[in-house]
């Protein structure tokens, strides 16, 4: 079963790799700063590497691919903790939708969310040296949901220096 579930979400990276190299030249233009963290879209993201792809459960029900910049690939691959400063991790996530042409694989449907976490100790002091970004249409999301971020990272993941991402080799 689990053997099942990773090549499932591996076929869910290539998809959304496909997904994600499609849309390169659509790239949006420059977003407004987010609420709290004055974090933007970075330009240039959808040409980063993979660092691995994601599932959410119901009720957000959303294929996920995490990309980071080279530095957060060194980072990850080398497996150094904190990460340093100048790291850039970008999530992008869209609806499950049932392929038509093979009914048993799931591919990403309408995109939902780009979420931005960028690594600056001095600037991010209280928020564990991280700023975050989340845009809908390429607009930054309201500040009540930004005040969430930090908070539900602290919770689960302070000891992976905030990052839930796992590198997928």
């Amino acid at each position: 079963m689990r053997r099942i579930r990773t090549v499932h979400l591996v076929l869910h990276a290539a998809l959304l790799l496909g997904v994600v190299a499609d849309h390169a030249a659509a790239e949006p233009a420059k977003s407004a700063p987010s609420p709290i963290y004055g974090v933007t879209i970075p330009d240039g993201y959808r040409k980063w590497q993979m660092i691995a792809p994601a599932e959410e459960a119901a009720p957000l029900d959303e294929l996920r691919v995490v990309l980071g910049n080279p530095a957060a690939i060194e980072a990850i691959e080398n497996a150094t903790l904190p990460y340093p400063d100048g790291t850039i991790l970008v999530k992008l996530a869209y609806k499950r939708k049932q392929s038509p042409e093979f009914p048993s694989a799931t591919i990403p449907g309408a995109p939902t969310t780009v979420q931005v976490m960028v690594k600056d100790s001095r600037r991010y002091a209280s928020t564990g040296g991280w700023g975050f970004g989340r845009f809908v249409n390429g607009q930054p999301v309201d500040a009540a949901q930004h005040q969430t971020c930090f908070a539900c990272h602290a919770a689960r993941v302070k000891d992976r220096d905030y990052v839930f991402t796992r590198f997928a080799p």
